[in-house]
């Protein structure tokens, strides 16, 4: 009996072979470029969302975190959802406002409504920030000396010589992506959270039980831990530096009033939003873990010096030789990246904020020679910040009473928000819709009855 006939000869079958395998290679790389450039798309839109998150967590912010961590323990874990959907209504109420008028918040405010509420704002905010400089130069000062022995005034005065420098002389996309990158040093904290061992089903419980038993030091961390979080210097530098991406990204120029907005745009600075209030949010949230599971459950409940501080990431490295030096090591850097990240945030915020209201040409995209004002606001902001810490203020404490003014100053920054956020003939069709208006105007209401409850409590005291 014969054997029927193969459908391929075997020459045939290994040349098929040989194309399948070549179309599955061809698909592989197809799918790793697709992924590729997903992954590209995605660093690319995160911008002044990533760098604002980051801010976010200032040394100003670490402090006071941290406090809150080594006071209470877990009892304050309960404020973060509350306060997530706050900060990021409020950030992308700003970001907005900054993407479809091609201003800055102060610009927008002088336009439309009162110059004396924005006088008054815009004080508020230059005094909030020049002191946030000053207590967040002495912070990286402070660290630095745990591990060189320098004088304090003398490392205070390098940084923010360097800061100056950094903001002056660096293009403004390179700078964005100094900043961008900065932000990688919130990781010590949640790399620490899970090498302590945790209770994370307590943790979890903890985050979202209310726990309040108020009294004047309470209110006093509260309203600092609302004040660090939703911070006003964020407001005007998310707004500005949604501007200067779109004129770096050519949506905006010269001879436009208003920029190109699209929807897939719009869709981009609330992924790049979206991203920064988590990452900003999140490290926060383990800050206080950290600091709950190894300072307050050791008996440490008062943060004095950067070197009490500092204990708190020593878990991380427990098995190092010298573990209580690398752990200052792994801290200062932290607090060196993120002061370096956050000091030119505030600077920047409070010239976009002066030059805005008086009219000055203004933006980090223009040389020195074209926007003398705007840089020298930056560097005087920045020198008088250093030179509050030659009033001999401990560095440490100063950050967090900082974050306690900052949540005074946001309250009428708030209202203004809201404001414009809401007025059809300033945001077109891009005004908040029903969920916005409803976060931004409760953020107001919030910080508004905390500030007033801590004023009460003072009196009272």
């Amino acid at each position: 009996m014969t054997k029927p006939l193969s459908r391929y000869t075997r020459t045939e079958r290994k040349f098929k072979r040989k194309i399948n395998k070549s179309e599955k290679q061809a698909y592989n790389i197809g799918k790793s470029m697709t992924n590729h450039k997903r992954y590209s798309r995605f660093v690319r839109i995160l911008g002044p969302g990533v760098v604002t998150g980051a801010a976010d967590d200032d040394p100003s912010g670490i402090a006071t975190y941290s406090q809150a961590g080594a006071a209470y323990g877990t009892g304050l874990l309960w404020l973060f959802p509350f306060m997530y959907p706050l900060l990021m209504a409020v950030q992308e109420s700003c970001v907005r406002i900054g993407a479809i008028t091609g201003k800055g918040l102060a610009a927008v405010i002088k336009d439309n409504y009162s110059k004396k509420l924005l006088a008054m704002s815009v004080a508020l905010v230059v005094i909030a920030n020049t002191i946030n400089i000053g207590a967040d130069l002495g912070a990286m000062a402070a660290t630095t000396q745990l591990l060189v022995d320098a004088p304090f005034v003398l490392l205070a005065l390098f940084y923010a010589i360097f800061v100056i420098l950094l903001e002056i002389f660096v293009k403004y996309k390179t700078y964005a992506k100094i900043l961008k990158w900065l932000a990688l040093a919130l990781l010590a904290y949640p790399i620490t959270a899970f090498l302590v061992v945790q209770d994370w089903g307590e943790l979890i419980r903890a985050t979202f039980a209310i726990n309040v038993h108020l009294d004047s030091t309470t209110i006093f961390i509260i309203v600092g831990m609302l004040g660090t979080t939703i911070s006003p210097y964020l407001f005007f530098w998310d707004t500005s530096e949604t501007v200067e991406s779109e004129i770096s990204s050519r949506r905006l120029t010269a001879k436009s009033d208003l920029p190109k907005v699209s929807k897939r745009f719009i869709r981009s600075i609330r992924v790049d939003n979206v991203v920064g209030m988590t990452m900003a949010s999140l490290g926060a949230w383990f800050i206080v873990i950290v600091c709950a599971s190894v300072l307050f459950k050791n008996g440490i409940t008062s943060i004095n010096t950067a070197s009490d501080a500092a204990k708190a990431i020593e878990p991380l490295v427990t098995n190092f030789p010298n573990a209580g030096l690398v752990a200052k090591l792994i801290f200062s850097t932290g607090i060196i990246g993120l002061g370096l990240l956050a000091v030119p945030v505030l600077a920047g915020s409070s010239s976009y904020a002066i030059t805005e209201t008086l009219g000055w040409k203004e933006g980090l995209h223009r040389k020195f020679k074209r926007a003398v004002g705007f840089y020298a606001v930056i560097i005087v902001a920045t020198l008088t910040g250093l030179a509050i810490n030659l009033l001999g203020i401990d560095p440490i404490k100063a950050l967090v009473y900082t974050a306690v003014f900052n949540g005074i100053a946001a309250v009428p920054l708030l209202f203004m928000i809201a404001k414009i956020g809401n007025n059809k003939d300033i945001m077109g069709d891009y005004k908040n819709g029903i969920l916005s208006n409803t976060f931004v105007r409760l953020t107001f209401v919030v910080m508004l009855v905390a500030v007033l409850i801590l004023f009460y409590s003072f009196i009272r005291s």
